[in-house]
């Protein structure tokens, strides 16, 4: 055995024991990587991925389960690369909110222009690849709800009417409609109610967010119902869509395209939406429209009506492999 400074080595060279040193990735790197995956808005990204992909469950027919997963990571690619849009247009609000003043574009941790580029490239390729993955009808819808979602809602509603949540939840309510389509390259009158109960879901989820994030919309001057017609005509509104929402998403179960489980679950997370929306129309407030409650309502209500959509869509696709 050859003896070197240090201590013995084998035959072979190699020091016994001896350890090295494993890759490792730079604290600031995985910081950019966790920004640029922020740019993609993953919260709003895993509801849109959820319902799209029950809606390819449960549609008649059969996919490849490699293009299956490809479909659904077309969904998610579409939804991210709006979310990067919109974060590129809105940097100049988001600067002023307090809730979103630490994101990556408005914090200066990535270029306006880099957001932007990623965004763009990210939505063409999304809908490239649904479209061979599956079907024409499936990438065309893909593309709607991502030009819904930057050009109607970002571009031309969120900074002029308080109507932009209403006409603007249409962009997050194709995600049905899509993973359906990828299957059967059709419309179907099941994803049609599902995509419905989105769109009448995102007004009182999103007006219970903007009732206690109303100081941020007023500093941004963004016109948010709460900003514009005052905190009792929000909280009616918000109770008005909720009270609809219920029986609109019994009616799966009543034309008889879901079964038992789901009208079961859609009953009791209605319910339960319905007194969430009432303790919020009963919310009491003051003078100066601050929240005697500290807004406690509308915090549960937003949180709430995030399990309820999980839950609902979680009903239809155990439904339709168990009932």
């Amino acid at each position: 055995m050859k003896r070197v400074a240090g201590g013995p080595v084998t035959a072979s060279g190699a020091v016994p024991g001896a350890q090295f040193p494993s890759p490792v990735v730079h604290p600031s790197a995985w910081a950019e990587i966790s920004d640029w995956i922020t740019l993609l808005k993953p919260r709003v990204m895993l509801l849109v991925v959820f319902t799209g992909m029950v809606g390819l469950l449960v549609a008649p027919g059969h996919l490849n389960p490699f293009l299956a997963a490809t479909s659904v990571l077309c969904i998610a690619m579409g939804a991210g690369a709006a979310g990067a849009v919109n974060m590129w247009y809105d940097r100049d609000i988001d600067a002023v909110m307090r809730r979103t003043a630490s994101r990556p574009v408005p914090s200066g941790r990535i270029s306006a222009e880099a957001a932007l580029a990623f965004g763009v490239v990210l939505a063409m390729l999304s809908v490239l690849v649904m479209l061979l993955a599956a079907n024409v009808v499936a990438a065309a819808e893909l593309a709607l709800s991502i030009g819904f979602y930057v050009f109607v809602y970002t571009i031309w509603l969120k900074r002029r009417t308080p109507q932009n949540i209403v006409i603007g939840g249409a962009a997050g309510a194709f995600p049905p409609l899509i993973g359906w389509a990828a299957v059967t390259g059709t419309i179907g009158a099941l994803p049609a109610l599902l995509c419905a109960i989105v769109f009448f879901w995102t007004p009182p989820h999103f007006w219970a967010l903007s009732l206690f994030a109303r100081e941020d919309y007023r500093r941004a001057n963004v016109p948010m119902l709460p900003v514009v017609a005052g905190l009792k005509a929000t909280r009616r509104q918000i109770f008005l869509y909720s009270a609809f929402l219920v029986p609109l998403s019994l009616l799966p179960w009543a034309l008889g395209l879901t079964g038992p489980v789901y009208g079961g679950a859609a009953l009791l997370l209605g319910l339960g939406f319905a007194w969430h929306a009432l303790r919020v129309l009963r919310d009491p407030q003051d003078g100066t429209g601050v929240s005697l409650s500290r807004d406690a309502p509308a915090k549960a209500l937003f949180r709430f009506s995030i399990y309820y959509l999980f839950l609902l869509f979680t009903a239809v696709a155990v439904d339709r492999f168990f009932g």
